[in-house]
């Protein structure tokens, strides 16, 4: 059993996470200022001598023993992270020292929730974890493209600097059960808007392409990069197939059914055209690549969203 630490346990990936090291017989830590987590997403679980939730902002400084440390905690979709991007920003950052410090302090392994959009729009395609990015640093996109680079910088640096422990994952589109349904998450927002009968929105012409892998898989490549010694990241954890948003707009129409119709608004400011991982380290150093296909992933979220919460 070892002691785990997730901050932003209570969110999307992080209730999924909580879940699933809680189910292997470990003891897990649950902390979430509930800006864009929930407690629902983690109440089935309180009934659970091994699990723990605290109600703390990332931001401020904790103490913590624990033997790992996942680090989840930042607003992850464009209309929550633009909303406060200072305190974006700041989750990043503060967020990474604090995680930093208290693994240096306990000597636990830390690892970081990154993500593609260090990549920017990428000029290189698909991306490689060699590929440096190409990011707007003063775009309405940049309080989390640039936090999460300048978290990767700590965690290195800690690394390097004070031997810490680390482990850094890519994450890639990822989708279902628990997406938060206002979250402006181009999954959850076709699902929602087909199953209440309302258009489905495009933003561009959608021939922008993005890549998309369902929750459990990617949990499975969080927990199989936590616990090898190969690599310290950062690891490109996403799938690798592409796909348009004009043709997930089309399996979801035709999923669901109904009245709705797809239509086509402006395309945001810095939104990438397209955005798919090379997944080859992935493959070789943690044997992980996705093995639920958008179908599949796509009729469990749906059926999430249609039943009762």
């Amino acid at each position: 059993m070892n002691r785990i630490l997730i901050t932003g346990g209570a969110g999307f990936l992080g209730s999924h996470l909580c879940e699933r090291l809680l189910n292997e017989g470990n003891e897990v830590i649950c902390m979430d200022n509930y800006f864009t987590g929930f407690k629902k997403n983690v109440a089935h679980l309180l009934d659970n001598p091994n699990f723990e939730l605290i109600r703390h902002d990332v931001i401020e400084p904790f103490k913590i023993e624990a033997d790992q440390i996942y680090n989840l905690a930042c607003p992850a979709s464009p209309s929550h992270y633009q909303y406060n991007a200072i305190k974006t920003m700041k989750t990043s950052v503060m967020g990474a020292i604090n995680c930093l410090g208290g693994a240096k302090r306990t000597k636990a392994r830390v690892f970081q929730a990154s993500t593609s959009e260090v990549y920017g729009d990428p000029n290189v395609h698909p991306q490689t974890e060699s590929y440096w990015g190409n990011v707007n640093p003063i775009g309405i996109r940049s309080c989390y493209d640039e936090g999460k680079r300048a978290a990767e910088t700590l965690f290195m640096d800690y690394h390097r600097q004070n031997g810490v422990d680390i482990r850094i994952a890519r994450i890639f589109n990822t989708y279902g059960p628990r997406m938060n349904p206002e979250d402006g998450r181009v999954v959850s927002n076709f699902i929602c808007q087909a199953l209440r009968g309302e258009n489905i929105t495009i933003y561009g012409d959608g021939t922008q392409t993005r890549s998309f892998c369902y929750v459990d898989d990617l949990i499975e490549g969080f927990i199989r990069l936590m616990n090898q010694n190969e690599v310290t990241g950062p690891v490109n954890l996403g799938n690798a197939h592409e796909f348009t948003m004009l043709e997930l707009a089309q399996k979801v129409q035709e999923k669901i059914g109904g009245s709705s119709e797809i239509i086509f608004k402006p395309l945001p400011s810095d939104d990438p055209k397209q955005r798919q991982p090379d997944i080859t380290l992935a493959k070789k150093h943690l044997d992980w690549q996705p093995t639920i296909n958008l179908d599949e992933g796509l009729d469990r979220t749906i059926a999430y969203f249609q039943s009762p919460i």
